[in-house]
């Protein structure tokens, strides 16, 4: 059966024991071949930020105005395919240089550079002539896709910073953002209520935390600082710390069944917002050291508390002058109250928070 292929005249060379190719693309391929931001490949697998609209035309308008003096620099792509290397010789510099063929049929998917692919379509649209000039594109082979995720991670350390959501779904060497990822898989109501990609929830959002909100809580409820083992054990009690948590909240369950919107919880609970994740994860830190059956007893209180912005105790520890504040005092104040409601007791530091506060 014959196979289709695109062509690109390329060089070929070797990054960390992986063989790469850079090779020019001519412009008008460039949105026939590569997939972005589809539907059909999950926040999860997709190797590539949300595209930012107000930057494309930028890019676009940069190009078309500047026909006879632009630049930019290579788009990043991982293939997910058999291709073929054709040297232009055997021996020699020229075994390094010839033609790329990538079946079309290959999954080819943008690791850096969705925002110039976005552009480069909207800029032949309006100049078909630049259809015929080329981009750099550097091309790794990557079968199902499996380094995407660490290369966008590692692509973006030192690039304009993707949101901390994002770079927790996709950062495979962090055993934080590992414990964040599998507490949303493994904590029903993370599962249908976190925010993936983004790092603040916008009033209408349907979803109730956002991932670095659930990794930065849960970094203090073990007390972990980055680049700390997890074990597998700890893993699972903080799984069962935030499942138990999330038992207490019967809002928090009855948005995850749609039968609240989150909007509203936003507008009129505090434990509606990542200030008080932050603050269950300092009281869950010393709530865990203790037997299994007692911590569990003591956070049963949790449903008695009074979580709406309304209640006047919230003002100077979870909110200020009415609204949701996140700053590290208001945080520890948020948790200190919480664990007065839950019966436990203070350390020293919450102790001269208190007697500050009061003041």
């Amino acid at each position: 059966m014959t196979t289709y292929v695109h062509s690109f005249p390329c060089v070929r060379g070797i990054q960390a024991g992986r063989p790469c190719y850079i090779a020019m693309c001519p412009m008008r391929l460039v949105p026939k071949i590569f997939i972005f931001n589809e539907d059909d490949v999950p926040a999860d697998l997709r190797a590539q930020r949300t595209l930012n609209l107000a930057r494309v035309p930028e890019i676009s308008n940069y190009l078309i105005n500047n026909r006879d003096d632009y630049t930019l620099s290579a788009i990043t792509a991982s293939i997910d395919g058999v291709v073929k290397f054709h040297p232009a010789s055997d021996t020699g510099l020229e075994q390094s240089i010839g033609t790329l063929s990538i079946p079309m049929d290959a999954q080819i998917l943008i690791n850096d550079g969705q925002h110039r692919r976005a552009a480069i379509e909207q800029a032949i649209q309006d100049n078909p002539e630049l259809g015929y000039d080329n981009i750099p594109v550097l091309f790794f082979i990557d079968n199902g896709l499996v380094r995407s995720q660490q290369m966008f991670a590692d692509l973006n350390k030192h690039a304009v910073r993707p949101s901390d959501s994002i770079s927790t779904l996709y950062d495979h060497r962090d055993n934080l953002s590992d414990l964040a990822r599998y507490l949303v898989k493994n904590v029903e109501v993370f599962a249908r209520m976190t925010e993936l990609e983004k790092s603040s929830l916008s009033h209408r959002s349907s979803k109730l935390f956002t991932l670095s909100a659930i990794k930065n809580a849960s970094k203090v409820l073990l007390k972990k600082s980055k680049g700390d083992a997890i074990e597998q054990n700890e893993k699972e009690l903080a799984k069962s710390f935030w499942e138990h948590v999330s038992s207490q909240m019967p809002d928090w369950i009855s948005a995850k069944n749609k039968e609240l919107l989150t909007s509203d919880l936003r507008d009129n609970y505090i434990h509606a917002h990542g200030v008080m994740l932050q603050a269950m994860g300092i009281v869950g830190s010393d709530l865990i050291i203790r037997s299994e059956s007692q911590w569990k007893a003591t956070a049963i209180k949790l449903k008695e508390i009074d979580w709406s912005r309304s209640n006047l105790e919230w003002e100077g520890r979870a909110m200020v002058h009415g609204r949701i504040s996140k700053a590290t005092m208001n945080v520890a104040l948020t948790a200190s109250l919480i664990k007065q409601k839950l019966g436990m007791p203070l350390s020293v530091a919450e102790r001269e928070y208190e007697e500050r506060f009061a003041k």
